[in-house]
């Protein structure tokens, strides 16, 4: 199929750019150093292909994820690295048939754990980022509930989200280093053989980490693009129409907020300047040497790729204009 064939708008991942992103990674953390994060990419299709590289363990978001990476034959060793209390969920992740490993911060999860069936955790450590997580003190505790409860404690986890996009790269390190102290600190409490943190923004600069959650780093977006010391190419794009063009200045494209993740801002396009999106359109500022006509293609970077992903069916593989592949989104949902 020609890629000017496919409905718009779409999601395009161009093979060249993907093939790199994949190729870097596993070059910079070989086979189980990294436990690609399911969350960015959502697809178990786009998942086989880091397998092919030697990546067979894997780090989800949401049971869905768990779930349907274990039924694609990928559950050799699989970590919700996140809370839950659905006893159903956690059910239906123990008794996947593959290996889970589930995060825990508290008497609650940790019980909802024991009931559901899973027997491996992770204690999930507050590391900075207020999201989940128990203060690293109370990590040694958390374990010892686990352990009561017939739990095997694999060890902690901790993610430093909020150091992800910080451009300098030596007040990353050193922020980094103080995230991953406190991880550590944790760790000599609880024991185990895991320390799981990281992502694509910090997997040069975590020393601690024996595994790093890294899942953007295969499409990449704009927000990550802008770091100047990551190798990744920009490789997810939205494919999208040219419906209108004013004789104003102005054209809009037929792809808008319902098929963008717009947490971390605009998407950008190639030559021109976004001005905004709504709900159904991007109206942007075209290159003035090469201004659009109606029914002409365009590529809108998205600024985050998971929540952009997240938000369709099906990416296409490109090479050049020729689409050579189609990967079903099929771990959306919870």
């Amino acid at each position: 199929m020609d890629v000017n064939e496919i409905p718009t708008p779409a999601l395009l991942v161009d093979a060249t750019a993907f093939e790199h992103n994949v190729a870097a990674m596993a070059a910079a953390l070989p086979g189980p150093r990294l436990r690609p994060h399911v969350k960015a990419f959502k697809s178990t299709a786009l998942a086989r292909r880091l397998v092919e590289v030697g990546h067979i363990t894997f780090c989800c978001a949401t049971p869905r994820e768990v779930v349907g990476m274990a039924g694609a034959g990928m559950g050799e060793d699989l970590l919700l690295a996140n809370e839950t209390l659905d006893p159903a969920r956690l059910h239906a992740m123990a008794t996947s048939g593959a290996r889970v490993t589930a995060a825990v911060d508290s008497e609650a999860t940790v019980d909802a754990a024991a009931a559901g069936g899973i027997g491996e955790v992770l204690v999930d450590v507050n590391v900075g980022l207020p999201r989940c997580g128990c203060a690293p003190e109370d990590a040694g505790r958390i374990a010892e509930l686990a352990r009561a409860k017939g739990l095997d404690v694999r060890g902690v986890m901790g993610y430093e989200g909020h150091l992800m996009n910080v451009s300098d790269q030596e007040e990353r390190f050193a922020r980094v280093a103080k995230a991953m102290g406190r991880l550590t600190a944790a760790h000599e409490l609880v024991g185990g053989e895991v320390i799981s943190a990281g992502g694509t923004g910090t997997y040069s600069t975590n020393a601690a980490a024996t595994e790093i959650q890294a899942g953007s780093y295969t499409l990449m977006d704009t927000a990550y693009a802008q770091m100047p010391d990551l190798p990744f190419q920009l490789a997810l794009s939205l494919w999208c129409t040219v419906i209108h063009v004013s004789p104003d200045g102005w054209a809009v494209a037929d792809g808008g907020l319902k098929a963008l993740g717009m947490d971390h801002g605009n998407p950008s396009v190639d030559g021109g300047e976004v001005l905004f999106c709504s709900d159904e359109h991007t109206t942007f500022t075209p290159d003035p040497e090469q201004p659009p006509t109606v029914g002409d293609r365009i590529r809108l970077w998205p600024a985050h790729v998971d929540p952009t992903v997240a938000l369709h069916e099906q990416m296409h593989l490109v090479e050049g204009d020729e689409v050579v592949d189609t990967w079903p989104v099929d771990l959306r949902g919870w």
